[in-house]
């Protein structure tokens, strides 16, 4: 079944490894029928910075217009971004900090411990490159980037992660191995 698909880099670089597995996804993804669009956080100009929090309107600058027209449109989601320091890069906080907002994610009603999730009914894939061996970013670090994205920003807008993919570490990996990673970006994407 046909999907609305929307990819998000969130690695500022167009030519990082991130920036191929989400090509491999999105080429996995068109071949199978599905309708695709892309949103590179690298090529949109906006201020990422939140500046007086909720309490004052900021204007959403063109491009974070357009990109909450393409989340509106999505059914499901695909979240490509690297684990620096431990969660996810600054680019990729502040476009959240600034498109997930109250009365387009989530809204809080009088009464309500929890909000309304405006964003139900999409689905996500997350693809996580990182320097740190994966099993220890699980077992040692206990995966803060991944808990963030998964429970604390997607969920918490009605985005229901299906799978994650981590890859790592990069630093140092062989080609054969990267061509085995974006073989795996490319199956998820047929799913």
């Amino acid at each position: 079944m046909s999907k609305r698909v929307l990819v998000i880099l969130g690695h500022p670089c167009t030519d990082s490894f991130c920036s191929a597995l989400a090509d491999s996804y999105i080429e996995a993804a068109v071949a199978a029928g599905h309708d695709v669009r892309v949103v590179r956080l690298g090529a949109l100009r906006f201020d990422p910075v939140l500046r007086e929090g909720y309490k004052q309107i900021q204007a959403l600058e063109p491009d974070l217009l357009d990109a909450q027209a393409d989340i509106t449109w999505a059914e499901h989601m695909v979240w490509v971004y690297p684990i620096w320091w431990g969660g996810i890069p600054a680019l990729l906080k502040g476009f959240l900090d600034r498109i997930l907002l109250p009365g387009f994610a989530f809204q809080y009603r009088k009464g309500k411990a929890f909000p309304d999730k405006l964003l139900k009914g999409r689905s996500a894939h997350l693809l996580v490159t990182m320097d740190t061996p994966p099993w220890y970013y699980k077992w040692i670090y206990r995966m803060p980037g991944l808990h963030q994205m998964r429970k604390t920003t997607l969920a918490f807008c009605g985005i229901k992660p299906l799978a994650t993919l981590t890859f790592g570490p990069i630093l140092d990996s062989t080609g054969k191995q990267r061509d085995i990673w974006l073989q795996q970006a490319r199956t998820l994407a047929t799913r």
